[in-house]
């Protein structure tokens, strides 16, 4: 099993934004949602754009290259051209660290 790994702090994003970790070789998009973490691949399935410079509204983002939209809180697609998921991560926090398990 893989351990948490701190990836930041909660002092470091605010609600409605996101911010890009690396977390054992893989890049992570990591998002608050009201107050809640949530971390996906920070890879649209689509064609690679980057998911943490997209648009949020609520738990849902919009790839910044064609469109596609991806729900933060499961990775699932909400709207294509992507047709496959973002693989999620467990996110958890500890004292004011955010920590994911990749």
């Amino acid at each position: 099993m893989t351990a948490f790994v701190k990836v930041a702090t909660t002092g470091e994003l605010a609600p409605g934004q996101a911010k890009q970790v690396e977390v054992g070789g893989k890049t992570i998009a990591l998002f608050n949602v009201g107050g809640c973490y949530h971390a996906i691949d920070d890879t649209c399935t689509h064609d690679g754009g980057p998911l943490s410079e997209g648009e949020i509204e609520g738990s849902t983002v919009t790839c910044p290259w064609h469109g596609a939209k991806f729900n933060v809180t499961n990775g699932e697609v909400i709207r294509p051209p992507a047709r496959v998921a973002a693989p999620c991560y467990r996110v958890r926090v500890n004292g004011s660290d955010i920590e994911v398990e990749p």
